[in-house]
C-alpha cells in the first residue's frame, strides 16, 4: 500500500519542474515574485513544492523559506491574519535572529490583530473570534486579554455570542476604530521590509500548499494576505493550486453575473497582478505513468537500502532519457538475483497495467496512487479465497470501467449475474470492436449497445485482455463492496468537482446562469473529472432526493450536452424509484429535449400513473 501524503521522494521524475522554481527564486534580479504552481488535483504540486523548499532551505546563501499550508488556517476566525501572524512569529522565534528582530515582529504582530479587527468590521468579527477560540481554533480573543487585562478570554467569548456583540466590541476598540486602515497597510509593509532588512537575510521564500482545498472565502483571505507582500524587497512567494478552484473563489467574492464579459475581465486582472509567473504541471505520458508504477512496487517490495539503489538508477536515467519507460530491465544490473526475483513478480503485470490505467486515470499521479492501493487489496483478497487463474489484467480492466463508468459496470455485473459469468453482451461487445474505423465500430454498437459507443468505451473494449472468454464471477464477488457503490466513494473528490456542482447548487440561480456554467465550465472538464462530478451529482441527489434543485441540475446538464447525464441521471432515478419524485420533477421532465432511449425510459419509469410525479409526467 502506498501513503497519498507529499513527499521529497521523487518517483515522477517532477524534480526538474522543483529545479526550474528553485532557479526563478534565486535570480535576485527578478525579486519581489509571486509564482503560481498550477495544476488538477493530484498533479504533483504538493511534492514539487515540497522538494523546492527543500532545494532553497538547503541554500547556504540567506535564504530564510517558510512552507505554509493553507488549509490548516481553515479553523481561524480570519486566514489572512493568521498568514500574516505565522510569516512574522517564524522570525520571532528563530534563533538566528537577534533582539532587534523580535521586537520589530512584535509591533507587526499589534499591527496584524488591529487590521484584523478593522478589516473584517464589527459585525464580521464577533461570532466567528468566539467560535474559533471555543473550537480550538486561533482567534483574536487572546489578543484583546492582553489589550484589556481585566477581562477573562471566557468572559469575552461569551460576550461576543450575545446579542450585543457588536457593541461590546466596538466600546473595547473605540479608540482605535477611526484609525486609517490604509495606514495601516503601508505602516505594515513598511514595517515588515525593515524586518527583512534587520534580520539580514538575503531573501525571504514563503511557500503556500494546498490553497485550492479551501473554502472560497479562505482562499481570497490568503490571497489578500499575499497582496499585503507584492513589491517588498528580497520576497518570493510561491502557491501551489489548482486555476480553476481559485477563479471561482475571485467569482465567489465579485459575485459575477456568469455571462462572462467584464466579469471574466475582473478574473483575469486579479490574478494577473497576483501572480506574475504561471507555472502548469503536465500531465503524465504513458511511458511515465509505466514508469510511476513500477517505482510504486519497487517501493513496496524492496528493502530501504535497494530501492534507494533503484532511484539513483532511475536519476541517472532520467538526466539522458526523458521519453521511455524506466523499468525491470534498467535495474537488473544493480539488485541482488533475490531481489531481482521478487521484483520481476511485482511488476510482471506492469506493461498489460500500464495502458489500460493511463487509458482512464489521465496520468493523474493521486488517481493512480488510490487506483493501486484498491488494486492490492482486491488482490490480496483474491490471494486469501484461495482463487485459482486469477487475471491482475483483467481486474485492473474491470476496475478502470467501475472508477470511470459506475452504471456500465453495474450493467456487465447484473449480465454475468444471470449467465454463470460469461455474458454474451461482452462478446458482441468486443466483437463489435475487433478491427475497422472508430466510426465502423460505433455504428455495429449502436443498435443495441448506444451507452457503450463513446470513444473512451470502444477504446476500453478494444485492449486487451479480452473478457469475452472469461468467467468474471470471481472478479465481481472481490468487488462486491463496490457493486452499490463506487471506488470514488473512498476517495477524495477532487476540489474542483465540490466547487463546480456547489456553484450550480443555488435554488436562486437562473436557468441561463446555471446553463453558463455548464457550457463554460462543466464541459471542459478532463476525461476523469467530468465522470467523478457526473457521479458525485447522482449521489447528493440520491441523498436529498427531495431537493428539487437537484433534479434541476441534471435537466440543465442534458439539455446541455454533457456527455453521460443522461446514463447517471437514469441510475439515480432508479435508486429513487418513481414514488420518491416530486411532482413537479416529473412535469419537467415531460418538457426538456432528451434522446429517444432516454424518453422511454421515461415512459416505462412513470408509466404506473399513480404517484404524483408519474401524474404530472403523463398529464397532457
Amino acid at each position: 500500500m502506498w501513503s497519498d501524503n507529499e513527499t521529497t521522494e521523487d518517483l515522477l521524475g517532477f524534480k526538474v519542474h522543483a529545479d526550474l522554481i528553485t532557479e526563478v527564486v534565486k535570480d535576485d534580479a527578478l525579486l519581489p515574485i509571486t509564482i503560481g504552481v498550477f495544476g488538477d488535483w493530484g498533479s504533483g504540486k504538493s511534492s514539487i513544492l515540497k522538494i523546492a523548499s527543500e532545494q532553497l532551505d538547503e541554500q547556504d546563501d540567506g535564504t530564510f523559506v517558510l512552507y505554509f499550508n493553507g488549509w490548516l488556517f481553515e479553523g481561524y476566525d480570519d486566514a489572512k491574519a493568521a498568514l500574516l501572524e505565522s510569516i512574522i512569529k517564524e522570525f520571532e522565534k528563530n534563533q538566528t535572529f537577534g533582539a532587534n528582530v523580535k521586537g520589530k515582529a512584535k509591533k507587526l504582530l499589534k499591527s496584524v490583530n488591529w487590521m484584523r479587527v478593522l478589516g473584517l468590521g464589527f459585525k464580521k468579527v464577533a461570532l466567528p473570534a468566539a467560535s474559533a477560540y471555543l473550537t480550538g481554533g486561533v482567534s483574536l480573543i487572546p489578543y484583546l486579554v492582553e489589550q484589556f487585562g481585566s477581562l477573562k478570554a471566557e468572559d469575552i467569548a461569551e460576550k461576543l455570542q450575545g446579542e450585543e456583540s457588536e457593541e461590546f466590541l466596538r466600546s473595547l476598540l473605540k479608540d482605535k476604530e477611526a484609525e486609517d486602515k490604509s495606514m495601516l497597510v503601508r505602516e505594515f509593509r513598511d514595517g515588515f521590509a525593515e524586518l527583512i532588512e534587520e534580520s539580514k537575510i538575503k531573501k525571504l521564500v514563503v511557500v503556500i500548499d494546498d490553497l485550492d482545498r479551501c473554502t472560497p472565502d479562505r482562499i481570497i483571505e490568503n490571497l489578500e494576505a499575499i497582496k499585503l507582500f507584492l513589491n517588498v524587497e528580497k520576497t518570493a512567494f510561491v502557491i501551489g493550486a489548482d486555476p480553476r478552484i481559485v477563479r471561482h473563489a475571485i467569482e465567489y467574492r465579485f459575485k459575477p453575473n456568469h455571462d462572462g464579459g467584464d466579469n471574466d475581465r475582473i478574473v483575469d486582472d486579479y490574478l494577473e497582478k497576483l501572480i506574475q509567473v504561471p507555472y502548469y504541471l503536465p500531465k503524465l505520458s504513458d511511458s511515465e505513468v509505466e514508469t510511476y508504477i513500477s517505482l510504486l512496487i519497487a517501493k513496496r517490495d524492496l528493502t530501504g537500502n535497494s530501492f534507494q539503489k533503484v532511484l539513483d538508477v532511475f536519476y541517472s536515467y532520467r538526466e539522458s532519457n526523458r521519453y521511455s519507460v524506466f523499468g525491470l530491465s534498467n535495474v537488473k544490473d544493480h539488485l541482488e538475483k533475490e531481489e531481482f526475483e521478487k521484483l520481476s513478480i511485482g511488476l510482471s503485470s506492469i506493461p498489460a497495467l500500464a495502458p489500460i490505467i493511463t487509458q482512464s486515470l489521465y496520468g493523474n499521479p493521486r488517481q493512480i496512487k488510490r487506483f493501486l492501493n484498491t488494486f492490492t487489496l482486491r488482490k490480496r483478497l483474491a490471494d486469501i479465497a484461495n482463487i485459482t487463474g486469477f487475471n491482475d489484467a483483467v481486474l485492473a480492466k474491470l476496475m478502470i470501467l467501475e472508477y470511470s463508468e459506475l452504471p456500465l459496470f453495474k450493467e456487465l455485473y447484473n449480465w454475468q449475474i444471470t449467465q454463470e459469468g460469461m455474458p454474451s453482451q461482452i462478446k458482441e461487445l468486443e466483437g463489435g470492436c475487433e478491427d475497422g474505423t472508430l466510426s465502423e465500430k460505433k455504428e455495429r454498437l449502436e443498435t443495441n449497445y448506444s451507452k457503450w459507443t463513446r470513444e473512451k468505451l470502444i477504446k476500453w473494449l478494444s485492449v486487451d485482455p479480452k473478457l469475452q472468454d472469461v468467467d468474471l464471477r470471481d472478479y465481481f464477488w472481490i468487488s462486491r463492496d463496490q457493486i452499490s457503490s463506487s471506488i470514488l466513494g473512498a476517495s477524495l473528490v477532487p476540489p474542483i468537482v465540490k466547487s463546480l456542482f456547489n456553484k450550480l447548487n443555488q435554488d436562486s440561480l437562473p436557468a441561463k446562469a446555471s446553463k453558463h456554467i455548464i457550457s463554460t465550465e462543466v464541459k471542459i472538464l478532463g476525461e476523469s473529472e467530468l465522470p467523478q462530478f457526473l457521479v458525485f451529482s447522482s449521489s447528493i441527489l440520491k441523498k436529498n432526493k427531495n431537493q428539487k434543485r437537484l433534479y434541476d441540475v441534471f435537466h440543465y446538464l442534458i439539455e446541455e450536452g454533457v456527455e453521460g447525464a443522461e446514463m447517471y441521471y437514469k441510475e439515480a432515478l432508479m435508486n429513487i424509484t418513481n414514488n420518491g419524485v416530486e411532482a413537479a420533477v416529473g412535469n419537467s421532465l415531460k418538457r426538456i429535449n432528451v434522446s429517444e432511449s432516454f424518453r422511454q425510459f421515461l415512459n416505462d419509469f412513470f408509466k404506473d400513473n399513480k404517484s404524483p410525479a408519474s401524474k404530472a409526467y403523463n398529464l397532457k
